[in-house]
């Protein structure tokens, strides 16, 4: 069996065939285990060298909401040329990587609508179950993130569909656009109209007419957001696909451009290393605010911090949330912290931005699309079919699974380069479908936090 040692700290090393951690020497109970040069959690029994190293002798160390003092220490990633993509260009100054037309549903009464219309014009529907039935800060968080998907630029004209009764009418969830361009986004409430099929057949033609004369050009790079996102990881995602995707966002970084990081549950345990490379004391004070809130919410709801690894991760060779963490963040290479963002708000400028909200894949997925990242990297190891309302681009962390699912990966980790994802990246940004797209995979999930009436 061979094995690899992560870093020379480490107490466990890696089977490069399994994924699972053995001990490189006597391990006593209660000292930390050690991997990627950092705890990922304490033996619970003595632990041999040689020995598996797993969820019978290793536990969790993690608890609730901590205190923590602003310490930074970062670098820029090193400059590169700036590339260009061809995109299309926005009134805004923005760029869209596709121009295609969006149906976003205000309330999940007219998902079926939504759905006959895309079926009739080729448009792109997005149902969610929420809109009405909801108060307070939960409605707002629907509203934002709608309004997100509704002003994408990706998106060359939305139709966005009411009924005409929910607590999400069209009147107040425009308060939320802000300034939008009311040639591509349009409106209509199904109650309004004797016929809202044949009302809304006709605005997607006209939408159509107006995007068809959109044409791609060649545009700076600098002005692409990526988004970064794992699932269903392996103790591989954490070695292979997550570093090689953070090499590819220090570039787009160090081009200019902006990358997205989130999954606030999955840095649990490693928020420490983010915090030291938060620009300002202000943005370490935002950072500070989003994990313990996310711990906060799960202890306000009688759950453990450190619930989180699925059964797919452990069988991967995954035990502690710390471990799951430290791998994920890999994603975010090293550039700096520019920023952190909740419901409703989106990078404003070049550089790592840290995304409030859940590890879950098509939640989180959502989120990052609302913040207007026009692409995703996503890494998996076990593999995964979904896709977000942007181009997702599957990375598996290993062959097995890339040559078992060809029909859900774009990207082989395992045997790729960062050359060729980074290379990968700005092909899909000029057009080239990734399998989600090819495969009529795009789904939404808007996190719910409250009563439902």
């Amino acid at each position: 069996m061979e094995f690899i040692l992560i870093n020379e700290k480490d107490n466990v090393k890696v089977s490069l065939s399994d994924g699972h951690k053995y001990a490189v020497r006597d391990i006593e109970n209660g000292e930390p285990v050690i991997k990627y040069g950092f705890p990922i959690g304490r033996a619970c029994s003595d632990i041999k060298a040689g020995e598996k190293v797993h969820s019978h002798n290793l536990k969790t160390d993690l608890s609730g909401a901590c205190e923590y003092s602003y310490a930074p220490s970062f670098s820029y990633p090193a400059a590169e040329p700036p590339i260009t993509i061809n995109a299309f260009a926005r009134k805004t100054g923005d760029i869209g990587i596709r121009n295609d037309i969006w149906i976003i549903p205000s309330v999940g009464c007219v998902n079926k609508t939504a759905a006959i219309l895309a079926e009739k014009t080729g448009a792109i529907a997005f149902s969610h179950p929420y809109g009405c039935s909801q108060l307070g800060a939960d409605l707002e968080r629907t509203r934002k993130t709608l309004a997100g998907l509704i002003t994408h630029p990706n998106a060359g004209g939305v139709l966005v569909l009411g009924l005409g009764c929910e607590n999400n009418r069209i009147g107040e969830l425009k308060a939320y656009l802000g300034s939008f361009d009311a040639e591509r986004i349009r409106f209509l409430n199904a109650q309004d109209v004797p016929d809202e099929i044949a009302e809304g057949v006709k605005i997607i033609e006209e939408l159509k007419k107006i995007c068809f004369a959109d044409k791609r050009e060649p545009l700076p790079i600098s002005k692409l957001r990526l988004g970064l996102k794992c699932g269903g990881s392996d103790a591989f995602s954490g070695i292979i696909a997550n570093p090689m995707a953070g090499r590819v966002c220090d570039r787009l970084v160090s081009m200019g451009g902006a990358a997205v990081l989130t999954e606030v549950p999955e840095m649990f345990g490693a928020e420490k290393l983010l915090f030291e490379r938060c620009v300002t004391k202000e943005v370490f004070d935002r950072a500070v605010k989003m994990v313990n809130g996310f711990k906060e919410y799960f202890v306000s709801h009688g759950q453990p911090v450190s619930e989180n690894p699925s059964p797919g991760n452990k069988d991967g060779g995954i035990t502690t949330l710390e471990e799951k963490s430290l791998g994920c963040i890999q994603k975010g290479g090293i550039s700096p912290v520019e920023g952190v963002l909740f419901c409703g708000e989106r990078p404003k400028g070049r550089g790592l931005w840290l995304l409030d909200g859940p590890g879950n894949d098509i939640v989180s997925s959502t989120n990052l699309s609302a913040a207007h990242c026009h692409a995703i990297l996503f890494t998996t190891g076990r593999g995964t079919p979904l896709g977000a309302p942007v181009p997702t681009i599957k990375i598996a962390t290993n062959k097995a699974l890339a040559e078992k699912k060809r029909g859900w990966i774009d990207f082989d980790a395992s045997s790729g380069t960062v050359d060729g994802l980074f290379d990968l990246l700005a092909e899909v940004a000029g057009g080239r479908n990734t399998k989600n797209e090819i495969n009529g995979y795009r789904e939404t999930a808007i996190f719910k936090d409250g009563v439902t009436l």
